[in-house]
């Protein structure tokens, strides 16, 4: 506290002759510490606790006072009143310093400290008068840290809170309410997650909702996308060296894994990560620390890790691309991200929010869409998914004003790849335009389609929950469709 800050106290005693001597023992600190008032029951220091809030920095009270209301249970009432406010209890119940009990119940209350009246020769001042008057100070100094805590807190929440505004998921299916679920229960703990999803589909958007929900929400998120760093700098980058280490090491460098600690890595397109990292990204896992290129002793490190991959990294497993136990160690929890085409209504909902955060940005007034451009994007495959859509809606808000009509959704320029996925067409790709008998196009069907659910699968278990089938009839079945 600021020298020239003045300590406001509210001194609850009932006895004259203590409270001269309460004033007595902190009239040498006049500048500095002031008795703004005194009452003498509890009911009077609740009541001016109310009507002043925010005023005393710190309260003095006797233990037992007239009035009914004293010790712990009027230590618990002022500390509902202020959360904040620090109170010193002053007694003569005891002066056997190794009561702990006594102590202990004050604490337990909410008082800060405590001192004892006597002994009964020192007629003009508090026993222990230094430690008094370091205990005022240290009172007055933590009201204020606790104060100040808060609102740091509240600015971090908001932050967060704001955060998770402009990283919210947009939709209503069934498949997005799950996963919204998912994220709920599973950012509760702190296993490692698995995404799973086709490219553009939002898994790094799904990583940030579990960090943010989370315990770590107010340390770092630091994400590493695996497939765009070298094979030769992926394990610095990752674990970081020391100064000399090796040509060209000027300094140290702190590796991601260090700048996350206590917070989360996000780990994207994880099955790029080359033999050498993976091993080392096993031993953070299993023992919670990192070996830094350089250094002989390896560093505890503290982090949540969640992984993402458009792969089926089960079959990168089976064929010896990616190592088992680290893969069972990152799908602790899997989560399966639908593609954006069998998302419904969905489409629309992220059309409109991408139309009216485009159309501020730029300044101008979102424009409408018209029912057959609608038709066309519930229609369409969206092969690059959510990020694809976000594309085309950008590219409209520059060329269009006024309406979308199915002509400026259909221009090239606009949406390329202009696939329309009706139901009359869709035989045409089954069949290549024949006419086959109905057993043969049953089992062409079946296996596109189980090629397809097994590609967006975590696991052949998961392809089949996803089919609603038990895991031996999926594994017969496939088998007699001639997928291995």
């Amino acid at each position: 506290m600021a020298r020239n800050e003045s300590i406001n106290i509210l001194l609850v005693e009932d006895e004259d002759f203590d409270v001269k001597r309460v004033k007595n023992t902190i009239s040498y600190y006049e500048s500095r510490i002031r008795v703004g008032k005194v009452v003498s029951n509890g009911l009077a220091a609740l009541n001016e606790l109310k009507n002043s809030p925010d005023t005393y920095d710190a309260i003095i009270m006797d233990y037992q006072i007239s009035g009914g209301l004293m010790g712990e249970d009027l230590i618990k009432k002022l500390k509902e009143t202020d959360p904040f406010i620090q109170i010193i209890v002053i007694t003569k119940m005891t002066i056997n310093i190794t009561d702990y009990d006594f102590a202990n119940n004050l604490l337990k209350a909410g008082a800060f400290w405590y001192c004892t009246k006597y002994p009964g020769n020192i007629e003009d001042y508090i026993y222990q008068p230094t430690d008094f008057i370091l205990s005022i100070f240290n009172a007055a100094e933590k009201k204020k840290l606790e104060k100040h805590k808060l609102r740091s807190d509240k600015r971090l929440m908001q932050n967060i809170e704001g955060l998770l505004e402009a990283k919210q998921l947009i939709g209503e299916s069934k498949p997005i309410v799950q996963l919204k679920e998912n994220i709920e229960k599973y950012s509760k703990s702190d296993v490692s997650v698995l995404i799973n999803g086709p490219s553009g589909t939002g898994k790094e958007l799904v990583a940030w909702n579990i960090h943010l929900k989370s315990n770590r929400r107010y340390e770092n998120f630091v994400p590493i996308n695996c497939g765009s760093i070298p094979s030769d700098l992926i394990e610095s980058e990752l674990f970081g060296y020391e100064k000399g280490s090796f040509t060209g090491a000027a300094g140290s460098k702190q590796g991601l894994f260090e700048v996350a600690h206590n917070g989360t890595v996000f780990l994207d397109e994880v099955a790029e990560l080359p033999p050498n990292a993976q091993v080392k990204l096993l031993r953070v896992i299993q023992e919670g620390e990192i070996e830094k290129i350089g250094r002989t002793k390896t560093i505890d490190v503290n982090v949540r890790i969640l992984a993402a991959t458009n792969k089926n990294l089960a079959n990168e497993v089976n064929t010896n691309r990616f190592r088992e136990d680290l893969y069972y160690r990152l799908n602790v929890v899997p989560i399966d991200i639908v593609p954006l085409r069998q998302r419904g209504n969905d489409i629309l909902m992220l059309f409109d929010h991408f139309l009216q955060y485009f159309s501020l940005d730029l300044g101008v007034e979102a424009p409408e869409l018209d029912e057959e451009a609608e038709e066309i994007l519930l229609n369409y495959k969206w092969p690059g998914n959510v990020r694809e859509l976000r594309n085309v809606v950008q590219r409209l808000v520059l060329n269009c004003t006024g309406i979308i009509t199915a002509k400026d959704i259909s221009n090239p320029m606009i949406l390329r790849n202009h696939l329309i996925l009706k139901d009359e067409t869709n035989f045409e790709e089954l069949n290549f335009g024949q006419v086959l008998p109905l057993r043969d196009i049953e089992k062409i069907f079946r296996t596109k389609y189980f090629k397809y659910v097994r590609s967006i699968s975590s696991s052949d278990s998961s392809a089949a929950d996803k089919l609603g089938l038990a895991p031996s009839n999926f594994y017969r079945m496939c088998k007699e469709l001639g997928l291995k």
